[in-house]
């Protein structure tokens, strides 16, 4: 079992993750990875002395092929409980960013197969038990602003 928490703020040598809550014309962007049938969120792991925002914009741009974008954080999130990218299941933590992405690169140059504009949320998830409850904090605190 999965549990995931939001936070304000947590130390800066915690965050491991960026994850990239994407939008573009008013649509969802969502990346399909060329082994799976599912789709994802933007997002990936802090190389060594990267600062997160950093992380983020590399990483939005490998998978979307994003050029022109404007990002902010959203939050912070961790996740607790065994998964893909998680063998041990100690809470691990990342920062939940939110892009516009005004401009894309024609090309992908990362494992992502292709990336998709939604109007409404995908169905098939590659993270069923974390990514929509990241996007659905996203638009909570939206509309608490």
């Amino acid at each position: 079992m999965l549990e995931v928490k939001f936070y304000d703020a947590v130390n800066d040598n915690l965050l491991k993750f960026a994850v990239i809550i994407a939008r573009h014309e008013g649509k969802w962007v969502f990346c399909k990875h060329r082994e799976r049938d599912t789709y994802e969120v933007p997002g990936g792991h802090r190389e060594d002395g990267e600062e997160i925002l950093d992380t983020a914009k590399r990483e939005l741009a490998e998978e979307t092929g994003a050029v022109d974008f404007e990002i902010s954080p959203v939050c912070v999130y961790s996740v607790t409980g065994k998964n893909r990218v998680n063998e041990t299941g100690e809470e691990t933590f990342g920062m939940l960013y939110y892009a516009d992405i005004l401009s894309f690169d024609q090309e992908l140059h990362s494992e992502m197969e292709r990336v998709e504009l939604f109007r409404e949320l995908p169905e098939k998830w590659t993270y069923p038990l974390i990514q929509p409850l990241l996007i659905q904090e996203y638009q909570r605190r939206r509309r608490a602003q």
